[in-house]
């Protein structure tokens, strides 16, 4: 005998947080062998924060003192919080932890979650488990990443594309199945653990001089081969998820992809057959902040009055490990 879902998660809340300092391309045609033409023209970036004070778990407090401010809630409703990072400020306690104590969440518990740039589209897809089991009735799903701290700003391939950020949703359940989370494809592939990765600082190879003076300590990146891989993961998950729910392009509201690379977003947009103007963007302004970029389209988009009750939403990520997936949500909120 089936047990039919008694609940379904939903978005009720947004909140987020990006440093003041701004990192234009005009300050890395000063520090590497680049121009603002060849960073804008193969990546799409413009501008990116930089925290020059504070961890992760300060991007990420603000983020969540953003929304608890909109929401005039009480942190201490709060019953779980998931915080997406691979910044996290240390290996342990966990970011979600500091998180808690920053906003005053005394009743919650929480976790970090580890799955680089698809971080919050894992992240998501756990919390909505934990509303639609009746574990939890408000979850904090956070997307925080201070990427500056990682980042080699010797290498004019890498040094462009990040910056630092923070986003988050709330979920709470709904007895309505017809909004909130419908579904999701999530994959991993370690495979591709040599294209994409950070090498030193962890038991394989702890922390040593040795480490630093070889440079272990930051983002490393096979440009052509995690593009590569990234186009192909990326634009077939989101159109599975098309078909897997009988879904037409004119169908879908916006595709929220991951903002790593405009080339990577226009050719997802393309394979699901959807126009540029179905496509949110905020690339331009923050660069890639990992797991806040995601949730910070969805809290400007909302914000800037775009996105309606009902509308049909794809999010979809690809990041290092190999990681990558797709969700399919009806939006339930005005």
């Amino acid at each position: 005998m089936t047990k039919h879902k008694k609940y379904n998660a939903i978005i009720t809340g947004l909140g987020m947080y990006f440093p003041d300092k701004v990192l234009d391309n005009a300050y890395f045609e000063k520090i590497v062998d680049t121009t603002d033409e060849w960073i804008r023209t193969r990546t799409g970036i413009v501008e990116r924060r930089m925290l020059e004070n504070g961890a992760t778990s300060d991007l990420a407090t603000k983020a969540a003192e953003d929304l608890l401010r909109s929401k005039n809630l009480s942190p201490e409703e709060i019953d779980v919080i998931i915080v997406a990072t691979v910044t996290p400020d240390m290996f342990f306690p966990a970011t979600a932890c500091l998180v808690q104590e920053n906003i005053g969440a005394k009743n919650a518990w929480g976790f970090d979650y580890s799955a680089a740039c698809s971080g919050f589209l894992f992240a998501y897809h756990t919390g909505c488990a934990l509303i639609e089991s009746g574990r939890a009735k408000k979850v904090l799903v956070i997307g925080a990443d201070k990427m500056t701290a990682i980042t080699d700003y010797k290498n004019r391939n890498n040094c462009i594309l990040f910056g630092d950020g923070a986003a988050v949703v709330l979920l709470e359940p709904t007895e309505d199945l017809n909004y909130g989370l419908q579904d999701s494809i999530l994959r991993v592939d370690g495979s591709g653990r040599e294209a994409l990765y950070m090498k030193g600082g962890g038991s394989l190879y702890p922390s040593t001089h040795k480490t630093v003076d070889n440079n272990m300590h930051v983002i490393y990146q096979d440009g052509k081969a995690v593009f590569k891989v990234a186009v192909k993961g990326m634009a077939d998950v989101s159109y599975e998820i098309m078909q897997k729910n009988n879904l037409n392009p004119e169908d879908i509201a916006y595709l929220v992809p991951h903002q790593a690379n405009l080339r990577i977003i226009d050719a997802t947009a393309e394979r699901m057959g959807i126009s540029k103007d179905k496509v949110m963007i905020n690339i331009q302004k923050y660069g890639n902040t990992t797991a806040a970029t995601i949730p910070s389209c969805l809290v400007e988009y909302y914000r800037e009055g775009k996105i309606k009750k009902g509308d049909k939403i794809i999010l979809s990520a690809f990041g290092a490990g190999y990681t990558w997936g797709a969700s399919y949500l009806v939006w339930a909120i005005d």
